[in-house]
């Protein structure tokens, strides 16, 4: 199980540093926007359509990264009182109960968002009308790495649930 555990960990450290850069294309495609804008009077009509499609991609992939170093907001007021083993004992409930189940619909659902977008050959009804397909489909990929992490950190806490 230590090793189911590692190896998604380290999916996930790989993707979340390779989709950090993912910033930079977003950083001169708003570069560009503004310059074209403001220096020339001449706004672009994809530009809009381009940050969204690479912010939601940095937003998707960061969803696993983010929790396995714990980045996500929680409230904890009455975890955070519990002494060690029933604070890991309540993580591996929700756990089971809340996140798996809705994390692995969103999975489930997303896969079935993505095919039918591929199966349609769906585009933007915009002017630009770039493809969607392939940013559902890594929608998709995000929410299956989040599901992965979320069972990295179940086994994180049964392993230490055993050693306390």
């Amino acid at each position: 199980m230590f090793f189911i555990e590692k190896s998604i960990n380290g999916l996930n450290e790989k993707v979340g540093y390779f989709t950090s850069f993912l910033i930079l294309p977003l950083v001169l495609v708003v570069a560009f926007e503004v310059i074209m804008r403001y220096a020339f009077n001449a706004p672009t009509v994809w530009v809009f359509e381009a940050t969204t499609l690479l912010y939601g991609t940095h937003y998707m992939f960061g969803f696993a990264y983010t929790l396995k170093y714990d980045g996500h907001v929680a409230i904890d007021v009455f975890e955070g009182r519990l002494p060690q083993r029933p604070r890991t004992i309540l993580r591996i409930i929700v756990s089971m109960v809340l996140f798996l189940p809705t994390v692995g619909m969103l999975s489930i659902w997303a896969v079935i968002y993505a095919s039918d977008s591929w199966h349609n050959w769906e585009r933007a009804s915009t002017s630009w009308a770039p493809p969607l397909y392939p940013f559902k489909t890594l929608m998709a990929i995000g929410f299956i790495l989040l599901l992965l992490q979320g069972v990295a950190k179940l086994i994180h806490d049964f392993r230490s649930l055993k050693e306390q």
